[in-house]
């Protein structure tokens, strides 16, 4: 039975509400996600409380923290809205027709050069679904950011979340033709003598490469003159003649292929990078969200320059 307090409250989008504010972190960040007011969610989170007969949160001029019936009620409430979820789509027919708005955070490169054909498919595909298409190359914090899922390149080391393995990177090594000219290199151990262009992600004072057709590794310290966390400032750089540089290979393929830079000693490659699908765990994925894991899995691979992951 309804008290006046509870009367007309959907108590749905209350837990919703609070599940924001626990995962954005702040009241004012929860109403930015939910495109409202701080009011309005203070509000909301204050019925909650009432509705509940429980303080679930402690706040002050700097700082929010969970009560122990706050952390209770955040966990019950991710169970019930997943099941209410699944349910509203079962009701709906919706279970295999994705609808809503999907958000999505990819590495800036890749994001912009590689994955928009496939992002388009997946539109195509599913008329009924917008996608927040985020471009940012340091690993999200999912819950804060209300990410549903990213494409990392290089390792994923969260064991707090879902990571399938979709593709890896090849990685060669480049210079201009002028470069090489001016300092020749026949074997691993003479890079060194080359300036350098560092791609600081994933190397800086050392470079390692593998050979293709024994899978031996050698090493090679290097001095670069210039270092970079973006791929298309060491791609200018190294058309520049600043320096060599590893990159990802369907970066310069057409730079290659014209003849504005070169391989350094082919038949050595840096070791490719894997590229990953990352996600929170949950009991239930949205339409949406599994479509986009499968059209993620069948096409990564294909993508140019991309190689199917040695473990497949």
């Amino acid at each position: 039975m309804n008290t006046p307090l509870t009367s007309g409250i959907d108590r749905i989008d209350l837990m919703q509400t609070f599940i924001r504010i626990v995962e954005s972190g702040s009241l004012s960040a929860a109403a930015v996600q939910l495109s409202t007011s701080q009011p309005t969610v203070s509000r909301r989170l204050q019925s909650l409380e009432r509705l509940l007969g429980a303080k679930l949160i402690l706040r002050t001029t700097h700082a929010m923290k969970l009560t122990d019936d706050g952390e209770r009620c955040y966990q019950q409430a991710k169970l019930l809205l997943d099941q209410w979820s699944a349910l509203e789509d079962q009701l709906r027919g919706a279970g295999d027709e994705p609808v809503g708005t999907l958000r999505v955070r990819a590495p800036h490169a890749f994001g912009q050069d590689q994955m928009i054909e496939p992002l388009t498919r997946y539109l195509q595909r599913y008329p009924n679904v917008t996608v927040d298409w985020m471009l940012n190359d340091r690993t999200p914090d999912f819950l804060s950011e209300d990410i549903d899922c990213a494409i990392q390149v290089g390792n994923a080391a969260d064991p707090s979340m879902v990571a399938i393995l979709l593709a890896e990177v090849p990685r060669i090594v480049v210079a201009t033709p002028q470069l090489l000219q001016q300092h020749p290199v026949t074997q691993v151990n003479e890079l060194g003598q080359l300036p350098w262009v560092a791609f600081s992600t994933y190397y800086r004072n050392e470079v390692t490469l593998r050979h293709d057709s024994d899978d031996r590794t050698e090493s090679c310290a290097i001095s670069p003159r210039m270092a970079t966390d973006s791929l298309y400032a060491i791609r200018k750089a190294a058309l520049s003649g600043l320096g060599a540089a590893i990159v990802s290979a369907w970066v310069v393929k057409d730079d290659i292929k014209e003849g504005r830079l070169q391989r350094v000693l082919p038949g050595w490659n840096a070791l490719p990078l894997p590229v990953y699908l990352v996600y929170p765990y949950a009991t239930y994925y949205p339409a949406r969200l599994r479509k986009f894991f499968d059209v993620m899995r069948s096409v990564m691979p294909e993508l140019a320059e991309m190689e199917k992951p040695a473990t497949s």
